[in-house]
């Protein structure tokens, strides 16, 4: 009994045994038995070799596509948005008193912003108009006295010119009259030394009865006329004389008027001179004129391109020259600088394009390369980087690029200067 129920038990035990290890029976016998021909193991073994390779080609394909497709951009986290922002500074000094924009409003290019009290700049500027006025009344006055002045010289030389020629006929005249009359004196008084001697010879031959005391007396009244005709002639000689004296001074005060009028010329030049001078005045008083009325159109403060507006301005606000009254952020004109590793700017160029992911509202934008800067990113901090030191540690540099969006990306100004972003630049 014991021997059976030893038998019985073993063999279920067996049997279970043969149950739990098949593939190895299985294996045993294969080893042992040779291969059939045309049988299902070598089947088996072409179909696992042909999954072998096609799994091969399929992972070699695979990675040559993600290689193709990571190597066909470039991408970084550090990039932010940028625009080149607008302070709007008031030209004059003024007393504000509107302020027509507030905080984040959007404004046209062109927008009057604020508006600065004008009554003093309208009162400069009439003033600058009376001014004008004047200066061109001077002007067109010494203009019209300029050929008056030329004729008038001219016509004053002419006729000192000929005063000069009839002070000299007039002299020559008197002092040929003077000759005469002198040689009139000469002869009158050869003249009266013959009747005063015949007075002299009449009066012995009548004290001798030799001739009669008529013819005597004939003698003596020829000789008192001789006499009062030689005083006539002299005076008559010192009024030719008085003459002579009186061309000659006339001869020196018509000398005198022609030497005056060769100034003329000079007067001319000097009345043409303030002429220009007046000329040049009314130019300067025009730019006066001219800045009066610009002051005046800066009392009204203009939004130089389109955008949100931040103002630090309030009305009752007496501003000054420079200072500034508000901040224009152009909205529209934003550009992407993103900082690449320089070593991923190995095939990067101007014209690529590029697709940015923007953090804040997870969409993404079109664009383009604009351009590389020219320097990295700490040359233009305050304190650039030395690196001649004994201590230096090679670090990878960044390079900004700007990247420029395509037109009409940005047509709802969500795009804000300062947000993070994530841009692609492909390759190719």
């Amino acid at each position: 009994m014991p021997d059976q129920n030893t038998a019985a038990s073993a063999a279920p035990a067996a049997a279970s045994e043969k149950q739990l290890n098949p593939p190895l029976a299985s294996s045993a016998s294969s080893r042992s038995d040779p291969p059939i021909p045309g049988g299902t193991t070598a089947r088996n073994k072409r179909r696992v070799r042909l999954y072998l390779v096609a799994g091969g080609v399929v992972l070699l394909i695979a990675g040559l596509l993600l290689w193709r497709y990571l190597s066909s951009y470039e991408s970084t986290d550090d990039a932010q948005v940028d625009v080149h922002l607008y302070p709007v500074s008031a030209r004059i000094s003024g007393y504000v008193i509107k302020v027509n924009v507030d905080d984040n409003q959007y404004v046209e290019k062109g927008t009057v912003l604020v508006e600065i009290d004008p009554r003093d700049y309208e009162v400069a500027v009439a003033q600058a108009q009376a001014s004008l006025a004047n200066s061109e009344a001077t002007a067109k006055s010494l203009n019209i006295t300029v050929p008056i002045t030329s004729v008038s010289t001219e016509s004053q030389i002419s006729a000192s010119a000929s005063d000069v020629e009839n002070a000299k006929a007039g002299v020559l005249a008197a002092q040929k009259q003077l000759i005469a009359a002198h040689a009139q004196v000469e002869q009158a008084e050869a003249s009266d030394v013959k009747l005063q001697d015949d007075v002299q010879r009449y009066k012995l031959l009548v004290e001798k009865k030799e001739i009669a005391d008529q013819i005597y007396d004939q003698a003596v009244s020829a000789a008192k006329a001789s006499t009062a005709t030689i005083a006539a002639l002299k005076a008559n000689e010192a009024a030719t004389d008085e003459a002579v004296r009186q061309a000659e001074a006339h001869l020196t005060a018509a000398g005198a008027n022609y030497r005056s009028a060769q100034t003329g010329p000079q007067q001319v030049s000097s009345t043409r001179a303030r002429a220009q001078a007046a000329i040049a005045d009314v130019e300067q008083k025009r730019a006066a004129l001219e800045q009066a009325k610009l002051n005046l159109q800066y009392t009204k403060v203009l939004a130089p391109v389109s955008g949100e507006v931040n103002k630090t301005v309030v009305v009752g606000l007496n501003v000054q020259p420079g200072q500034q009254l508000l901040t224009v952020v152009p909205l529209e004109e934003v550009w992407v600088t993103a900082n690449f590793k320089e070593t991923q700017l190995r095939h990067m160029t101007v014209g690529q394009k590029a697709n940015v992911k923007v953090d804040s509202n997870g969409r993404s934008y079109k664009g383009h390369v604009d351009s590389v800067a020219g320097a990295t990113g700490p040359l233009f901090s305050l304190l650039p980087p030395e690196n001649a030191t004994g201590n230096y540690v090679k670090i990878v540099q960044r390079i900004p690029v700007k990247i420029v969006l395509e037109p009409g990306e940005n047509k709802d100004r969500q795009l804000r200067p300062g947000m993070n972003v994530e841009p692609k630049v492909y390759l190719r």
